[in-house]
């Protein structure tokens, strides 16, 4: 193995992916945002068409144009754009990648750049349904709307979608659901009312693609589901696709007595092994997982000794027999008692999205 690697199950991205196609009777957008949530933006996309996806999404601009250079055809509709990014618009349209809009001034954006293609933009404009975040606050949708009809009429744009975002679906039954939903149909009955109907309506994310069938209407985005993760309670045969591992750089035995790592805030309380693993902050493995973090050696289970490092973890395996090179897994899928990413965002009090996304580019990606 390598010295440090991510191991990628791209058959799991694929089976995730279809387990979800088989629930629903919309269509499936992956979410490949933030290079795939760290598990490689091109090999997770094709392994999520082979699951049965026909739609693929990113938050930037630029990631939905590394996927049309690497040869991906299907739809692709990317919604995080700023004033000084019209340049890459214009480049967008030209690789038919469609476009968020939730402003009038991204409406202007995309028709000027419209008009210099020569061919409408495809648009979907996003209602801010209680989110709070991306999206158009419901005062202002008439006049996004109306503008979008005349960007129609002058063959400026085409409104393929109307979209928003769920605020809390992954605790299905919570009050807000019933209010975004509410808010999202009558987002939909005013764009009829003024002549816009749009091909799909979307608003289901992963909790509400496993759990909430009632709000797949057109298009549902699964994203950390995935990759085998899921955003709520309950087992809904989801395979996590990453595994991260590293080989052990050094064994040593030490006495009693021995502070380890910065600060020495672990210190060694019998005669005991120290396995020095070449991971640290540097390449995601959170600061904050010092002395609680959870590693898997040679079938056992340990915790982090010690500070992390910006590029090196300590383990106290006791007398356990570790040799140079031997892997150490940080998480994985849980299959054969490693921990897993979800163990890792209890240990350190957040969420398992961030576990796997800040892994670093020093960390190889390594496609099974």
């Amino acid at each position: 193995m390598q010295r440090t690697e991510a191991v990628i199950d791209l058959r799991a991205i694929t089976d995730n992916v279809a387990k979800m196609a088989s629930g629903t009777s919309a269509e499936v957008m992956a979410v490949v945002k933030a290079d795939g949530y760290g598990h490689g933006l091109l090999p997770s996309a094709q392994a999520a068409l082979a699951g049965g996806a026909t739609w693929l999404g990113t938050a930037i601009v630029d990631e939905a144009l590394v996927l049309r250079a690497g040869g991906i055809t299907v739809p692709v509709l990317s919604w995080l754009w700023t004033p000084d990014e019209a340049p890459t618009i214009a480049r967008a349209l030209a690789a038919d990648v469609d476009l968020s809009v939730s402003s009038l001034w991204q409406l202007d954006v995309v028709r000027a750049a419209a008009r210099k293609l020569g061919r409408p933009a495809r648009v979907h404009l996003k209602i801010d349904t209680g989110l709070s975040r991306n999206g158009c606050y419901p005062d202002d949708w008439p006049e996004l709307v109306t503008a979008a009809a005349k960007a129609r009429a002058g063959g400026e744009a085409e409104v393929v979608g109307v979209w928003s975002h769920f605020a809390y679906a992954d605790e299905p039954g919570h009050p807000t659901i019933a209010k975004q939903l509410t808010v999202f149909d009558d987002a939909l009955t005013t764009a009829k009312n003024l002549g816009v109907e749009p091909q799909l309506r979307h608003i289901a994310n992963s909790a509400a693609t496993l759990t909430l069938p009632a709000t797949h209407y057109d298009l549902v985005r699964p994203g950390i589901a995935v990759y085998g993760l899921s955003p709520v309670e309950g087992d809904f045969g989801l395979t996590p696709a990453m595994t991260l591992r590293a080989a052990a750089a050094s064994v040593k035995r030490v006495r009693a007595g021995e502070g380890v790592s910065y600060g020495h805030e672990y210190v060694t309380d019998r005669d005991t092994t120290l396995v020095l693993v070449p991971l640290g902050y540097a390449d995601g493995v959170p600061r904050h997982a010092s002395r609680v973090g959870p590693v898997w050696v040679n079938g056992e289970r340990f915790t982090l000794a010690g500070r992390v490092c910006m590029d090196q973890i300590i383990i106290d395996v006791g007398d356990l027999d570790v040799a140079p090179g031997d892997p150490v897994v940080l998480f994985g899928s849980g299959a054969d008692g490693e921990p897993t990413a979800q163990d890792w965002a209890d240990a350190v009090g957040t969420i398992h999205y961030e576990i796997v996304t800040r892994i670093g580019p020093r960390v190889a990606r390594v496609y099974a």
